[in-house]
């Protein structure tokens, strides 16, 4: 299994995490792909992930989370094809122990598996209402129940590396296209809820309310005009980790 960590900007969370992730799993590998950060904080963050035995990818320029998980992906099927890759996000949102659960459900079901943060508690209003939208609107043009169609910690077979690069969007709007794209092909989708971790509001995320949720939609909405043209695209196929759901084809 090989964890991939896009980053921009990162901070001390970073090497935390590696650290804390080598000592529960001592046998992963960590790939950390940079978006262009600059900085010495920056620096010094992926200088120590680098030390750590992190492989270490760096976009020269800024040009977005779907790109690096990209560069990612392809990194992973050239280097070390067959493994499997659970991404996840270094700002301290995800711990160690939900992300190697997450992994460890695809050799399990062999499925991609979304890790399904809690939104409730201390969760930032516009975390909450924007998920709960994006989630009834999914459900609304794709009939998939995904509860949680933002999460950044996701798990992936080795078998759809190749198909992951085909997916178009360079920011935060590629996550919705690849589960667009796998419920109008079928692709079994597993969910588990997680714990998430807010760090001073969420005042990390690099997210944009306004244009990166107007990217986020854009597929959204485009996939509900295909559907209306060809109503048979959809043909997700979902389960549960506690509740297996037959594919639906």
């Amino acid at each position: 299994m090989i964890l991939l960590a896009p980053v921009y900007q990162p901070g001390d969370r970073l090497p935390e995490l590696v650290s804390d992730l080598r000592a529960a799993a001592p046998g992963i590998r960590v790939v950390v792909v940079d978006d262009g950060s600059s900085g010495p904080g920056p620096d010094r963050a992926l200088d120590a992930a680098r030390d750590l035995g992190c492989t270490v990818l760096r976009h020269r320029t800024n040009l977005g989370k779907g790109v690096a998980l990209r560069t990612g992906f392809r990194y992973v099927a050239e280097t070390h094809p067959g493994q499997d890759v659970v991404c996840a996000d270094a700002d301290g949102q995800h711990t160690v122990t939900d992300i190697l659960r997450v992994a460890d459900l695809v050799p399990a079901t062999g499925a991609m598996v979304l890790g399904v943060r809690r939104l409730d508690g201390q969760v930032p209003l516009r975390s909450r209402v924007g998920n709960a939208a994006t989630r009834l609107l999914f459900r609304a043009v794709t009939g998939c129940p995904v509860r949680d169609t933002q999460t950044g910690l996701r798990a992936y077979p080795a078998a759809l590396l190749d198909w992951l690069l085909t997916i178009p969007g360079d920011r935060f709007e590629y996550e919705m296209a690849v589960l667009l794209e796998a419920t109008r092909v079928g692709q079994r989708i597993e969910q588990t809820t997680i714990d998430t971790h807010y760090v001073q509001g969420n005042a990390s995320s690099h997210f944009s309310s306004l244009a990166d949720s107007a990217r986020v939609y854009r597929p959204l909405l485009g996939f509900a005009v295909s559907r209306l043209v060809d109503p048979s695209r959809s043909r997700w196929a979902s389960t549960s980790a506690t509740a297996a759901r037959s594919p639906q084809v």
